[in-house]
């Protein structure tokens, strides 16, 4: 096939771009490198500099898509909370503009990487995908607009198809240690709890009195490369059967803050010093996935998502 990739030069679209472009795909990866990193994105790639907010007519003119995966947007919930209007126009705004274009170019198919956000804190656990949506920060906000939005395009075109993604925890690394998860600003758990350690500095723990067994945190942690996975299983989804999909990505299983640290000083073989900082706005105290509907209609087995291998595939890249 012939995909463009958005976002492809961040965290989870390079993996996808590499993996789309190992099984035979021709793959476009587009990117305003404000976050992501040209140096991320597959050689073997077309690329093009660009943000979802400008003109994106010229991507079609030479192309003919027969899908989109659209990673582009910003993801951290702190920084949203600052200033929600950013993510109000990189992630609703940026996102409009382009299934618009690709529609008036005939290209409906679209793979969407939205979020655990969208649930706020959940009152049911785990969380199915027809949980009510009450998002606690604008980025959440951000990604259940854009969800929205969709449905509403493929209600005026019934040949639009698409499949929303909500992960929850994306995380670890290629096995090899060859590519990795690194943001900016980074805001992630095991990449700044791995720094920590190799800097030996302090390591803040963002909340103690959550309603968890520990106090912390509870999330659900998936592999990047079992994440690339639902990818693949959702876009041969809507390209067979073609309609409106939408699957959680996650495991089913909670893990805490303090769980995280404990694997990385395990994996590591070395101590880390913990300070407690007040919560984050935002946070929600337990978001775990109810993953029984991507299981059965996709098939969808995670492979890599074990705490153990997340650790061990992040500490490779990171000492590499």
């Amino acid at each position: 096939m012939n995909l463009l990739v958005t976002g492809g030069a961040g965290y989870i679209g390079s993996f996808m771009t590499k993996s789309l472009l190992d099984l035979g795909h021709n793959v476009t990866v587009i990117d305003n490198l404000k976050r992501g990193k040209r140096s991320a994105v597959d050689d073997r790639a077309t690329f093009k500099e660009i943000d979802l907010n400008d003109d994106l007519s010229e991507i079609f003119i030479d192309s003919e898509f027969d899908s989109i995966l659209h990673f582009a947007g910003l993801i951290s919930v702190e920084e949203s909370t600052k200033d929600p209007e950013l993510y109000f126009k990189n992630n609703i705004e940026g996102s409009r503009n382009l299934f618009e274009t690709a529609i008036k170019n005939n290209v409906r198919n679209f793979i969407f990487s939205s979020t655990a956000a969208v649930y706020g804190n959940p009152t049911q656990i785990p969380i199915p995908e027809d949980h009510d949506k009450k998002p606690t920060s604008p980025y959440g906000e951000s990604k259940l607009k854009t969800e929205r939005n969709l449905i509403e395009i493929r209600k005026n075109d019934p040949l639009v198809s698409f499949a929303v993604l909500r992960y929850f925890n994306a995380c670890g690394a290629s096995l090899n240690g060859e590519m990795g998860e690194s943001h900016i600003p980074e805001t992630h758990i095991i990449p700044l709890a791995i720094k920590a350690i190799m800097e030996g500095s302090e390591f803040k723990i963002f909340g103690d009195d959550y309603d968890t067994p520990d106090g912390t945190c509870l999330r659900d942690y998936i592999h990047v490369l079992d994440l690339v996975d639902a990818h693949l299983l959702a876009l041969n989804k809507i390209i067979e059967i073609p309609g409106e999909y939408c699957f959680n990505v996650g495991t089913g299983n909670g893990i805490s803050n303090l769980e995280v640290v404990e694997m990385v000083k395990k994996v590591s073989g070395k101590d880390l010093k913990l300070s407690n900082f007040p919560r984050r706005p935002g946070d929600a105290d337990r978001l775990i996935a109810d993953p029984s509907k991507i299981q059965s209609e996709l098939n969808f087995i995670p492979k890599y998502s074990d705490l153990e291998t997340i650790i061990n595939s992040a500490w490779k890249w990171h000492n590499k």
